[in-house]
């Protein structure tokens, strides 16, 4: 099987598949296939990092004070939870960090089949899964470009795990943002009036035109946000459907987002009106990736309006893949299949019918190839 890119028809061949197989060999964590007290529940691996640096993660809670939560006005402020990615000094005895915590997991098992259809409704222990970022390592020293990751419509940022982590063991320094109420599930270090610790979802199936439009502008502010409390500057941004659309609109409003990558994201409202973004185009380097699986109209519509203007736009398409090959799914999906949890019909409709060993390292070569050329590192990785 091969995935071609259109337009320019780069192909990736079959032999690709030897030597990836080696990201998917991952060594389990004694015990860890029992988290959820299920010993028979299949051990789902993310892909290892492909870069020369070890990544440290490190989780940051921020409070912006000057806005209230639009989803749940009784917070009286917005919060949001980020994960700071780093390469780190070599060195043994440090944790590997989990793809979610026991409580998020238990959160996500619930929700997982009615944000995601496809997803089994049991069978799974979601707290078993483990990143291959560490906990408590210590950071390379240096400054370092800094990339922000803003994750789909109802999807945490732990789903845009493995391409994050890839993309910091390069040299990149890598902030994946979540935005609650919007997210499936969000873990804050404690409670406070009017959220509890875990916070979930408000989003239905019935997306309307109202809701999406507060997505996307709360999205877009809480990037900002980050911007500001990390003190960050010429900075990239990249971002999955919902994410990808906050990302471009992001690169429009704010200069000191350098480049963007848009990961099959709209760039219209859903009454038809173009994104600023799209009607007036942009002067710096902005990436719209696709797959032939999601492909439709409106996607077509709106990004040929922002292909229109002159500027430094590039659209990418994936072919024998599907929506949510650009997150974590990519490599999950897969094995749920495989373990008899999902039909070959859900896991296409996820992810595609291509195999991982080659949709995960295409994904991460286009996403790291273009932020190499427009924030490149300053001392190219070397093995």
């Amino acid at each position: 099987m091969t995935i071609s890119f259109s337009p320019g028809r780069r192909s990736f061949a079959k032999g690709a598949l030897a030597g990836a197989a080696t990201l998917f060999l991952a060594t389990p964590t004694p015990g860890s296939a029992s988290a959820s007290g299920r010993s028979d529940a299949p051990l789902l691996r993310l892909p290892a990092p492909t870069g020369p640096y070890p990544v440290r993660a490190r989780v940051r809670h921020l409070v912006d004070r000057s806005r209230n939560d639009p989803w749940e006005p009784g917070i009286g402020v917005r919060e949001l939870m980020v994960t700071v990615l780093r390469p780190a000094v070599p060195g043994r005895g440090f944790p590997r960090f989990p793809h979610l915590t026991p409580g998020a997991a238990g959160e996500f098992a619930a929700l997982a089949p009615l944000i995601r259809p496809h997803l089994p409704a049991a069978g799974v222990d979601w707290a078993a899964t483990l990143t291959h970022a560490r906990a408590g390592a210590p950071a390379l020293p240096g400054r370092r470009p800094v990339l922000l990751y803003s994750p789909g419509g109802g999807d945490a940022r732990t789903m845009g795990s493995s391409l994050a982590i890839d993309l910091a063991s390069y040299g990149w320094t890598v902030v994946t943002v979540d935005h609650p109420g919007d997210a499936s599930e969000v873990e804050f270090p404690d409670e406070r009036p009017g959220r509890q610790r875990i916070r979930t979802t408000v989003l239905r199936p019935d997306l309307d035109a109202a809701t999406f439009r507060t997505m996307i502008d709360t999205r877009v502010a809480d990037l900002r946000f980050v911007l500001d409390t990390l003190a960050l500057d010429r900075v990239g941004v990249y971002g999955h459907s919902a994410g990808g659309t906050a990302a471009a609109q992001a690169l429009h409003e704010d200069r000191r987002i350098t480049a963007a990558v848009n990961l099959e994201g709209y760039l219209d409202q859903m009454d038809g009106e173009l994104l600023p973004v799209a009607r007036h185009g942009t002067d710096r380097p902005l990436l719209l990736a696709g797959t032939d699986g999601f492909r439709d109209a409106r996607l077509d519509r709106s990004w040929a309006a922002l292909l229109a203007h002159t500027g430094p736009v590039t659209r990418r398409q994936l072919d024998d893949t599907a929506h949510w090959v650009f997150t974590d799914y990519a490599a999950l999906v897969p094995q749920l299949h495989k373990a008899g949890l999902m039909t070959a019909a859900g896991r296409a409709a996820m992810a595609g019918r291509a195999d991982p060993r080659v949709t995960v390292p295409a994904v991460r070569d286009l996403v790291r190839s273009f932020f190499a050329r427009h924030l490149p590192l300053r001392v190219p990785p070397s093995r």
